[in-house]
């Protein structure tokens, strides 16, 4: 086996008189698939930093195999010095590299490499980063939440391409979806130290709740063994003075590490306490639009668009970055006006709205201030008043952090903050515009329970498939052109409805036909250019057949190498490696058969069109 490219040994890093990593271990070999997990504040970006040779740790020990390339994609990337979106991406270049990737990425990503890296919007910032991350191509590939800031058509390419670099990748990101298709082995960093699984994400989550039940059992058998030694102190014969005095520094030991345990399982399983404030009940009806169009210039962002919103509903708004999805939703609830159409709101709407982009929380503003609104040490959480401190720690801030300018806290934290003031509102309809930027998981999967729970009705603009596949009743989906359809169910619903949609007769006229897993609203659609497959899909089509056969060979081989049954006791060392090696052909063929599938169905779809 070759030797791993990096490697971190015993990890120390101490912030603020407060110990971040306590003995962290990180271990990259040729092609590997890694996430790196935990919570918000555990470490993760830091981690990745000193393994990418940014941050020095204060002990520990980081090995690079000399000639190892390497690159790194920051959460915020510097486009200082560069002119240019081209001159940016191309200095991520090294001598050998080929120019025509940084321009065949910038293509991909939708950028034309002269964009003024100072007028960039979010997702054109991440999309060049990408770019001069990706186009040399390194040995090690290692990013910090790739997907923030990008929408569903670049996330689903940036699948594709990592799945086919020949990179190995270390991936930070909230974004289950993608962890669980392209991770292949999990660090979990818990508590200054890291845990592996040599499972990808999909494995990962049952893994850590197992771990954490197995710690809390052992707490409470430590518990339970106080106890005793309790009783025996009380009740026992006070003879023998001297094994009493032993006894009881043995008690007082234990009393020390249950503690201990019980404060490192708690910093292990410590939950956001989420509770919304559910206000009075709204009319059946919340939201009626009919053949509502709007338009920016010549840009059509609303055509003849008609859809019928009801108590209780959960509806996604979903599509390209410019699509509108913003405008369609401040359509709705009326802060923006349609050019034409009519929109009808029910009654009793106690609205609480959740801004993707912070607006509302000052620099400046202290995490008290922005909890209480100042000058008070009580939060209004409904019709009741909580003590601010109380309320911090249902969303994971320590006391200490009171005074903490918002501007000094962390993307994640802000959201906490964003999560907090809003869920302290009576509302009986949320609005809730990309609320799972820079969320970490945990968190994810309370606000997923909250919405769930909430009897109130739910529009929700987000990119991450796997929160709407959980969360949502309907979606409304962006085709292009101001046209938007709506489909019932969760985003991978909507892509099935799609598919069959397309393959079918040409789409009908607009329609308030209810939600029955059909498309409730179509428009007239507009004659635009044939799609044709890409140079890259046409190559990928040819050459997949014949990698295909040649990994269905390497299987066959292996399989009827580890059919001999004295193998294992015969030579151990050539037994492991050939079922590594069955597992990784294996993995490989089913991926090169899923691609090629793709890319089959896209040819025959593209040839009927």
């Amino acid at each position: 086996m070759a030797p791993p490219l990096l490697t971190l040994q015993d990890i120390h890093l101490t912030f603020g008189g407060t110990a971040l990593l306590t003995g962290a271990d990180l271990t990259v070999e040729t092609g590997a698939r890694l996430c790196l997990v935990g919570r918000n504040g555990s470490g993760k970006s830091t981690l990745l930093k000193i393994a990418a040779g940014i941050v020095e740790p204060d002990k520990g020990r980081r090995f690079v195999q000399p000639g190892a390339t390497l690159r790194y994609l920051a959460q915020e990337p510097d486009f200082s010095g560069f002119e240019t979106t081209r001159a940016f991406v191309e200095a991520g270049l090294t001598e050998g590299d080929h120019a025509y990737r940084a321009d065949y990425l910038l293509a991909e990503l939708g950028l034309t490499g002269e964009e003024n890296p100072a007028n960039l919007s979010g997702g054109e910032s991440r999309r060049a980063a990408l770019a001069q991350a990706m186009a040399p191509e390194p040995d090690i590939l290692m990013v910090d939440e790739p997907t923030n800031h990008l929408d569903l058509p670049a996330i689903e390419w940036l699948e594709t391409e990592l799945r086919n670099t020949r990179s190995a990748l270390v991936m930070i990101s909230h974004d289950r979806r993608f962890l669980t298709n392209l991770s292949r082995a999990t660090v979990w960093l818990d508590r200054g130290t890291t845990r592996n699984l040599g499972q990808g994400f999909g494995e990962f989550e049952a893994w850590r709740d197992k771990l954490l039940e197995e710690e809390e059992q052992a707490a409470h058998k430590m518990e339970r063994k106080i106890t005793r030694e309790e009783d025996w102190l009380r009740y026992g014969v006070t003879a023998r003075r001297k094994r009493n005095v032993r006894r009881l520094g043995d008690l007082h030991a234990l009393r020390a590490q249950a503690a201990e345990a019980r404060r490192d399982l708690n910093r292990g399983t410590a939950e956001v306490n989420l509770a919304s404030q559910e206000g009075r009940t709204s009319g059946k009806l919340v939201f009626e639009a009919e053949n509502i169009t709007k338009a920016y210039g010549a840009k059509n962002i609303v055509t003849n668009f008609t859809t019928r919103v009801l108590r209780g509903d959960r509806v996604g708004i979903v599509g390209s970055n410019g699509a509108g999805k913003t405008t369609l939703l401040n359509m709705l609830i009326g802060t923006v006006e349609p050019d034409s159409g009519t929109i009808r709101r029910g009654t009793s709407l106690d609205m609480v709205t959740l801004d993707q982009k912070r607006e509302s929380l000052p620099a400046h503003t202290t995490l008290k201030d922005a909890l209480t609104g100042g000058g008070s040490d009580m939060v209004m959480v409904g019709d009741t008043q909580r003590h601010f401190a109380s309320y911090m720690k249902d969303f994971l801030f320590s006391p200490e952090q009171a005074g903490t300018p918002i501007g000094e806290l962390s993307g994640g934290e802000r959201g906490r903050v964003m999560l907090a003031r809003a869920l302290a509102k009576p509302s009986n309809l949320l609005v809730l515009d990309e609320p799972t930027n820079d969320l970490d998981l945990e968190t994810l999967d309370l606000l997923q329970d909250l919405l769930s729970a909430y009897e109130g009705t739910v529009l929700l603009v987000s990119h991450d498939r796997d929160f709407l596949d959980r969360l949502v009743s309907s979606v409304i989906y962006a085709e292009g052109n101001g046209i938007w359809q709506e489909y019932a169910g969760g985003y991978s619903d909507m892509q099935v409805q799609r598919a069959a949609s397309r393959a079918s007769a040409p789409p009908s006229t607009p329609s308030t036909t209810p939600k029955t897993g059909t498309p409730k609203n179509t428009a007239a659609r507009t004659n635009t250019p044939k799609r044709k497959l890409s140079f890259k899909e046409k190559h990928a089509l040819e050459t997949l057949p014949a990698a295909m056969t040649k990994l269905e060979k390497t299987i066959a081989a292996l399989k009827e190498t580890l059919s001999d049954p004295k193998l294992f006791t015969r030579d151990p060392k050539k037994f492991q490696a050939s079922i590594d090696a069955l597992e990784q052909a294996e993995t490989d063929l089913a991926a090169h058969e899923e691609q090629w599938l793709e890319l089959e169905m896209l040819r025959e779809e593209l040839e009927n069109s």
